[in-house]
């Protein structure tokens, strides 16, 4: 990916049009009108702002919207997958498939730049546009939010990365930059759209002042030390300000929120929109589903190819070494064990590695394919981030500012009561005696029973200082190999970056990885 090119002057006929941002920062321009002129109205900036959205959300569906989940603690691959892809296998055996030459990691990484190429643009448009005023912040603002989702995810994933500033281009080039600025930049621009978003956007699509308040508040509390802007008390005010706002409230019953006839719950601070018909269905299931499934009734809805399939860990009960407690209602509703189909149970399939009727991801299953359509057309919204994150973020947050005693409270008054189906019992409240860090090592499984397969797994184990620990001991494919190591936890810069970009060198990889 060349992203010089994709800063390069914006094309008159992207404005009217959602076509992918890898192919509209590629064209020229295709009238004689000037960028000044295009960008001098909000009806003209309107539609790449749409177009963003669209590419946002697209990043997030089908088998490269879960890439950055495999290798975790809590999902891996399905056997068949580790065995016939080497590359994207590299991804949770940490051997040397996991490189800057792995193909599946350069898909995300190439997918990710023309979407902040283009918010950056829009950034720039939107600064000099002098339209009306409150529409231009409020449009500034989403621009502002998307380069800021997206570059978080970035930089969380590969540490070190290029600023993608449109009006210093020159001066930034598009060398890798210092943690330090990167986050600078991310939260200058996330506290503009803070400031300027509405409270509530009618389309759906869009995003709000408390959507980006809570992302604000995970830059904080997820920055790594050496960014050098951590920070407890300023994530707990934003999250805080998104709980006292009233506007958001956790579903009474769990299973609610990937029920797709309950989209936008009062959960939600942000999904991406999804439906049925192509191209808007997100074909996740089709990644997430049993193959053994899948070869008997191409429209069975928990049908699928194992992309993603939970590690043991994040399926098995307490007493067995894993996760759930007893009563937990999230159990049943995140992950699918039983897959008996029109009364017959299934049979494992010869040659494809005998887990296909292992415990499988449940969140993502569109009941509304069932007998009518193939599972590659499911298309229920996918939630980005929700109240019940918010809340669990809050906490933790108290619980390093030496507030344990509240943080507890909201765990169990909360999160762990709608958990338990409204009332918690008395053996599963969290004592109010507990440490620091013995609130820290629960809230590191509680997360998981709350939020598994939701994207937020790999960066929690990130900041936790768990991740090669947790993997290691928990994830079958990375225990095999017994290669991972601590520089694991950045990916490996691609080599067709290092290739095409002449502001990043072999100089510059990633510690760890070879050139």
């Amino acid at each position: 990916m060349k992203r010089r090119a994709a800063l390069g002057i914006l094309p008159v006929l992207i404005l009217a049009s959602t076509v992918s941002c890898t192919d509209f920062l590629d064209q020229q321009p295709q009238t004689a009108l000037t960028q000044e002129q295009v960008f001098s109205k909000l009806e003209n900036i309107d539609p790449l702002i749409t177009g963003l959205y669209t590419n946002w959300r697209n990043a997030r569906k089908d088998r490269g919207g879960f890439m950055f989940q495999l290798g975790g603690d809590e999902s891996q691959q399905g056997a068949f997958q580790v065995r016939s892809e080497a590359d994207q296998a590299g991804l949770d055996r940490y051997d040397g498939f996991l490189a800057p030459r792995n193909n599946a990691l350069t898909q995300q990484w190439d997918l990710r730049w023309p979407i902040v190429s283009a918010a950056a643009k829009a950034i720039l448009a939107l600064q000099t546009n002098t339209e009306d005023e409150a529409k231009r912040n409020v449009l500034l603002g989403e621009a502002s939010f998307i380069w800021s989702a997206v570059t978080f995810e970035l930089t969380q994933y590969w540490g070190e990365i290029p600023i993608i500033d449109a009006g210093k281009l020159n001066e930034f080039g598009t060398s890798r930059k210092p943690l330090p600025q990167v986050y600078e930049y991310l939260i200058k621009n996330l506290q503009f759209a803070v400031d300027h978003l509405p409270e509530t956007q009618t389309d759906k699509r869009r995003v709000t002042k408390y959507a980006a308040m809570a992302l604000l508040g995970k830059v904080y509390l997820y920055a790594p030390q050496e960014a050098n802007v951590r920070d407890y008390q300023k994530a707990a005010d934003m999250f805080n300000g998104v709980i006292q706002s009233g506007k958001f409230s956790l579903v009474p019953k769990f299973g609610d929120l990937f029920d797709p006839s309950k989209p936008n719950s009062s959960e939600s601070l942000y999904e991406f929109q999804f439906n049925n018909t192509y191209p808007d269905n997100n074909q996740t299931q089709w990644q997430m589903g049993s193959r053994a499934l899948a070869s008997i009734d191409g429209n069975c809805a928990f049908g699928g190819y194992d992309l993603m399939v939970p590690t043991a860990y994040a399926y098995k009960d307490a007493t067995a070494g894993g996760v759930w407690e007893a009563g937990d209602t999230r159990k049943a509703a995140s992950i699918r064990y039983d897959f008996t189909y029109n009364g017959q149970p299934p049979k494992l399939l010869s040659g494809f590695g005998g887990d296909e009727l292992d415990p499988h991801v449940k969140k993502f299953e569109d009941p509304r394919t069932q007998g009518t359509m193939s599972f590659w057309y499911s298309g229920k919204n996918i939630i980005y981030m929700r109240y019940a994150d918010v809340l669990l973020c809050y906490a933790e947050c108290l619980n390093e500012l030496k507030r344990t005693p509240d943080a507890i409270a909201i765990v169990n008054d909360q999160v762990r009561t709608r958990a338990f189906g409204g009332t918690l019992p008395s053996a599963m409240k969290w004592n109010a005696g507990l440490s620091q860090d013995e609130f820290r090592t629960k809230m590191l499984d509680e997360r998981m029973r709350e939020l598994c397969f939701e994207g937020w797994r790999r960066m929690d184990l990130i900041r936790s200082g768990k991740f090669v620990s947790l993997i290691k001991a928990r994830n079958r494919w990375a225990a095999e190999s017994n290669t991972i190591q601590e520089f694991h936890k950045k990916y490996p810069i691609p080599l067709t970056e290092v290739l095409q970009n002449e502001d990043i060198s072999d100089a510059d990889q990633n510690q760890g990885y070879q050139p």
